[in-house]
């Protein structure tokens, strides 16, 4: 395992880190907290010390499977979290991933924090991002004021935002970044959905941002490690169930164009789909989604294989430019989906 710091702070984490949506949702099976904790210990065991939670998923479970997993190795990992859904008076009301209402008011961003801190048994997150914000939240400036101030009593290290929870927010994401120059900035992004994941990158990298990213989605819901066929069938409370039928399909003929990628070298076509993420130097760690051993296995080696060529490089941004051939169907994008004039002057 290979390990990234964010600029000017302590915090260094595994450029593949654990997500716990998988784990403490439903979205992707069910796991007893038992599972789930010796899951998480695996991955620590293989080098991995990010974990990434979310208070409103299961309602503080993620947060709490962290503290039953490391109680007694907290200096040992990494913790991030989400706050900014309001669970305490809502969680009872979800619908599968129906979102429920956020509230972003500093002083409900602050009882969440130390809610989570509580859940987590520890004193400090290291990784605090504003969960699937909104434009109207890059725009709070007490928001970020409560933010600043939380990290002054030593309550959080890097703080950012968290996009989603669909794949889109470009106007959001830059927005945050060119006003607020997050430390962190967590987004969808993979080799068959590069948009506009990779423009809100390049938004870094024109601004000077000190910004780094987490990818969460690196392998397109499962599509990127190379199992899939036309005749996959996912289970009914199975979260790749709200794709449409034509994302398996022409995924399927995309992912056989990227074969090269394996053959020949020891590594997977999952373990390069993370490998092409992890060239970027901004991004700190891909959070694949885990839920077995021997997919924890193959994806937490993946920092350790070979990195693309040159040339494989070339001739992946080749079939992404041709959208490998295959028709272009209309983006399905949620959130502001076009630049704010201010910024779109900058770009």
């Amino acid at each position: 395992m290979k390990y990234r710091q964010f600029p000017g702070t302590d915090v260094k984490v595994s450029e593949v880190g654990f997500g716990l949506w998988t784990v403490s949702t439903g979205w992707w099976g069910n796991y007893t907290d038992d599972e789930a904790v010796a899951l998480m210990q695996k991955a620590a065991d293989l080098g991995i010390t990010l974990f990434d939670a979310a208070d409103t998923y299961g309602n503080g479970r993620s947060e709490e499977l962290i503290a039953k997993a490391f109680g007694g190795r907290r200096e040992e990992i990494v913790i991030a979290t989400k706050v900014g859904y309001d669970f305490v008076n809502y969680g009872d009301e979800r619908r599968g991933q129906r979102e429920i209402p956020q509230n972003f008011a500093p002083e409900a961003i602050r009882r969440a924090t130390d809610a989570a801190l509580a859940r987590l048994g520890t004193e400090h997150i290291d990784i605090l991002q504003l969960h699937n914000i909104r434009m109207e939240q890059t725009l709070d400036d007490t928001l970020w004021e409560t933010l600043e101030a939380l990290r002054s009593e030593g309550k959080v290290g890097v703080f950012g935002v968290a996009l989603g929870p669909a794949i889109g927010w470009l106007a959001e994401g830059v927005q945050a970044i060119r006003r607020r120059n997050p430390g962190v900035l967590q987004h969808i992004y993979n080799l068959l959905e590069p948009h506009p994941g990779a423009a809100i990158q390049q938004a870094a990298r024109d601004c000077g941002a000190d910004t780094q990213f987490l990818i969460r989605v690196p392998h397109s819901s499962g599509m990127l490690e190379g199992h899939y066929t036309e005749d996959t069938v996912f289970p009914a409370n199975d979260h790749r169930n709200h794709r449409p039928r034509t994302w398996l399909i022409n995924g399927v003929r995309k992912v056989e164009q990227l074969r090269f990628l394996e053959c020949g070298r020891e590594r997977t076509l999952g373990q390069a789909a993370l490998l092409w993420l992890l060239r970027d130097e901004r991004v700190a760690s891909v959070l694949p989604n885990i839920y077995n051993e021997e997919q924890l296995a193959e994806f937490a080696a993946a920092s350790g294989k070979p990195e693309l060529t040159d040339e494989e490089t070339r001739r992946v941004a080749e079939l992404v430019e041709a959208n490998f051939g295959q028709e272009v169907e209309p983006g399905k994008f949620k959130g502001t989906m076009e630049l704010p004039e201010e910024s779109a002057a900058m770009a």
